[in-house]
């Protein structure tokens, strides 16, 4: 198994440092986390929304939980809300489900970041797959991700 070709291009042609790493099958971002044997503030989890006219990525740490509400009005969309599976099957053909890296250009749509990510000097994501994590700095990851910032999550596991 190997991590996403276009995400392995993506950073090679930039010229990124990062270091892939295997770990047991794993399914949720804190399961990873674990997996990988990394706080699950570095864990980067994705989730995919659908707004009024097209879908985007949203990214926070494992350690924390999306506010719906606090993003819809950070993306300036009431009618923002997450996305079921089957709305977005086709758009990451070459990923597993769930497994998605956070970098909207390989899937053209925009990409959203909470500010509690940044907290770390390193993030970590899947690379397509549910066996090996993509480990690299935090300043790398925005310069090439080129997301939109904000506020919308919060620490824990309960969902609003």
């Amino acid at each position: 198994m190997a991590i996403l070709k276009s995400l392995q291009r993506l950073l090679d042609d930039n010229h990124v440092r990062y270091e892939v790493h295997a770990h047991p099958r794993s399914f949720t971002a804190k399961e990873t986390a674990a997996a990988d044997h990394i706080p699950p503030s570095e864990m980067a989890k994705v989730l995919v929304l659908k707004a009024r006219d097209q879908f985007l990525m949203a990214v926070l740490p494992a350690s924390h939980t999306l506010d719906v509400d606090r993003l819809r009005d950070t993306v300036g969309d009431e009618e923002l809300r997450l996305a079921s599976e089957r709305e977005f099957a086709g758009a990451f053909p070459a990923c597993e489900p769930g497994a998605i890296p956070p970098f909207g250009q390989l899937f053209d749509m925009p990409l959203w970041v909470d500010d509690s990510l940044g907290r770390e000097r390193e993030t970590v994501f899947n690379g397509g797959n549910h066996r090996e994590t993509v480990h690299i700095a935090y300043q790398d990851f925005v310069r090439l991700a080129k997301p939109h910032f904000g506020e919308f999550s919060r620490r824990g596991d309960v969902p609003r």
